[in-house]
């Protein structure tokens, strides 16, 4: 089957050369009826595209039919950064309607002119305007086209309905849909040999062997970074095993102390005292200490990326988040100014983070400039990916509290430590791409920072949602770390919240009183205390107790930035030889549902990636080092694991919309913990919940 090329997309997706018609500053009418849609926000397999199709139709007053997606790019598409922090509905989506309903302004505008009526007497059926005298005339028309594009059925508001995934057909047809199913005239194949780990330098290189195979183009090496290019990609990959035999590295052992979160409490760490009120008792009731391991992407599809260099500058397609960021890194790291160098964004597997999509872009570049005019793609291997993406950061919560003589929360201290959850390209200070740091001269790498809080990275959800008279929350940021981190989905959300409601649930215990009761008498939120609600009456089994087959029924709940969607979950989970999630229950509040079917969809992905974390994934270590190399070092949920879902949305259309995708991580981690404590009496507090941490638990 032919890859997908230059100009061709899935449906629903338009080249970036757009045809004349009238422009908006997203949105563009044309005169063969189609409409043109330039998002800042790229799709991620999270549905995006037909979401915001969907905002920008009825924003117009046209069927979503007619609406074609343009992919991000350099050169026609808006600056919105990155697609993170489940903004691309809440803000992208804003951008996008405010953009549509000011086109359908200046139409109708045109429209009353034509027609020799108000504006405010005109009515709009998928671009079709008509006046109460019956004369009309049509966007396509105004915008330079035939009045005889054919009108859809009036089918109402599309905002609020399920819209089938553009994308969808490709993918399940195995069609081209990814980049890298990208395929251009005269295209090369790369590959980067990597050093043995991040501390290891390059002594000596002969790269005679590999110049003389078959199909070999090309054996760069800067400084320490090496790739090659070849006409096909078994060479590619021949030619990397033979670098591999004839590459000699300067690698010092690892220490024999192995990595474990609790590291981080002796390292110097940038102190945020977050959130300070009250006076906090001088008794303590009730303390506990939680982790998290470091944790991968684990995308299905390594990191690929495609690039083009001549006399004109530099094209680069990537699965990258933000195009514009990575141009800027691109630009630094090549010594080319930004308007020479131009990034599409295609789909790539899906990872909800920072993963090696951005580093694939430098590689694929700095080989392709040793190529002039040839393009090069660039493919990661399975072991580049797990051994070289930035990791979740591994995270350390400690949390106290003080029960009044009523068994209500009377203080509460919260002490998180973290590495850095934010280091993509376009960070503060050096480059934030991989190779750009082991090529000759090597540049700086960004400060390993956290975003402000709130919404914070390793901060992110720390304050609780709950009613607090007394409360303090203390960041602590440890920058130094052999294994690079940045954002995962969720960032600092998933742990803390995974936390808190693992406290909130031994609390309740100490109190001697129902966990569903203990949450409610501390939330005064009517949002929170409704999803809260619905999703113990929906799930209708005994929260915090057992079925008459020993499952325990666990309750976890967040709203995602305490600004975003509100999300309770209900687990049903099996603690025997090893722990199972048999059934999840979700309710979610993202104020007006733009695709119901989109929003199920996230949420449902977002409980089982949540479930996965919590029940086998952590990074393979070696003291310092990372030695994960593959899915046998790092297991994944399968679909045998699999849970049943039953997801209820609350619709708020009078609401604005809110994120969901990351709001379930934290919830259901927080679930599955406590069924593990209905189940068994006991409380686990170090992820991942494999069977040898249990026995640790069970035995004290």
């Amino acid at each position: 089957m032919s890859g997908l090329t230059e100009h061709t997309a899935p449906r629903g997706f338009a080249d970036p050369a757009v045809a004349d018609g009238i422009a908006g500053s997203h949105v563009s009418v044309h005169p063969d009826g189609t409409v043109s849609l330039i998002a800042g926000k790229v799709d991620l397999g999270q549905g995006i595209s037909t979401a915001l199709a969907q905002i920008a139709a009825d924003g117009l007053g046209v069927s979503v039919e007619r609406i074609r997606v343009i992919h991000a790019d350099t050169t026609v598409s808006p600056d919105e950064r990155y697609t993170s922090g489940s903004f691309s509905v809440e803000k992208g989506g804003t951008a996008v309607r405010q953009a549509a309903v000011e086109l359908r302004g200046r139409l109708m505008a045109m429209a009353a002119e034509d027609l020799g009526v108000p504006s405010d007497q005109l009515a709009v059926v998928d671009g079709a305007v008509s006046g109460p005298d019956g004369n009309s005339t049509t966007y396509w028309k105004l915008a330079g086209g035939a009045s005889t594009v054919e009108a859809q059925a009036d089918t109402g508001p599309v905002v609020g309905t399920t819209v089938g995934r553009w994308d969808f057909p490709a993918k399940f047809a195995g069609a081209p849909a990814f980049v890298q199913d990208l395929e251009l005239a005269g295209m090369l194949h790369g590959r980067v040999l990597r050093p043995p780990s991040t501390s290891a330098r390059l002594i000596s290189l002969d790269p005679a062997r590999t110049e003389a195979l078959p199909g070999v183009i090309e054996v760069i090496r800067s400084g320490d970074f090496i790739g090659v290019v070849a006409e096909r990609e078994e060479q590619a990959l021949r030619a990397l095993r033979r670098l591999e035999l004839d590459a000699e590295w300067d690698d010092p052992p690892p220490p024999d102390t192995p990595l474990e979160p609790a590291a981080m409490l002796d390292q110097e760490a940038e102190i945020t005292v977050a959130v300070d009120r009250g006076e906090l008792p001088d008794r303590i009731s009730h303390s506990a200490r939680f982790t998290r391991p470091f944790i991968a992407h684990g995308s299905i599809g390594p990191s690929c990326a495609v690039a083009v260099s001549d006399d004109a500058g530099l094209t680069v397609w990537s699965h990258t988040q933000g195009v514009y960021p990575l141009r800027g890194d691109l630009s630094a790291a090549l010594g080319l100014p930004e308007e020479q160098v131009r990034v599409i964004h295609l789909e790539g597997a899906g990872c909800y983070g920072h993963n090696g999509a951005d580093d694939a872009a430098l590689d694929a570049a700095l080989l392709a400039r040793a190529v002039p005019g040839r393009p090069v793609r660039l493919q990661w291997s399975r072991a580049d990916e797990f051994g070289w993406e930035p990791y979740g950061s591994p995270m350390v919560v400690d949390l106290s509290a003080t029960l009044d003589g009523d068994g209500s929360i009377a203080g509460w201290t919260h002490d998180v430590w973290s590495h850095s959850h934010m280091s993509r390209p376009g960070s503060t200070g050096g480059i934030g791409l991989l190779a750009a740091w082991y090529v000759d001269p090597p540049a700086p790498m960004p400060e390993f920072r956290d975003g402000a809080f709130p919404p914070g990275g390793g901060l992110r959800n720390s304050v609780p949602l709950y009613d607090l008279p007394n409360l303090r929350v203390t960041g602590h940021l440890v920058s130094e770390t052999p294994i690079r981190t940045s954002a995962l989905r969720s960032l600092g959300s998933h742990a803390n919240i995974f936390a808190i409601e693992s406290f909130m649930e031994e609390l309740a215990g100490i109190a001697g009183v129902d966990p569903v009761e203990f949450r409610l008498r501390h939330l005064s939120d009517p949002r929170a205390r409704a999803v809260i609600e619905t999703v113990i009456e929906r799930a209708g089994v005994p929260v915090g107790g057992t079925n008459d087959q020993g499952h325990g029924f666990g309750l976890g709940f967040g709203r995602y930035k305490n600004a975003g969607s509100y999300v309770a979950v209900v687990a049903q989970v099996a603690a025997e030889e090893e722990v199972r999630l048999i059934r999840a229950w979700a309710v979610v509040d993202g104020g007006l549902i733009v695709n119901p079917d989109g929003a199920r969809n996230q949420i449902e992905g977002g409980i089982i990636q949540s479930a996965s974390w919590a029940l086998k994934e952590q990074a393979k270590l070696e003291g310092d080092r990372n030695i994960t190399r593959s899915w046998l070092d790092y297991p994944i949920l399968t679909f045998r694991d699999t849970p049943e879902l039953d997801v209820h949305l609350i619709d708020r259309p009078e609401e604005k919309s809110v994120g969901v995708g990351e709001g379930a991580q934290g919830p259901t981690t927080a679930a599955i913990a406590n069924g593990i404590r209905a189940a068994l009496g006991i409380s686990v507090r170090d992820l991942p919940f494999t069977p040898e941490r249990m026995m640790k638990a069970i035995l004290g």
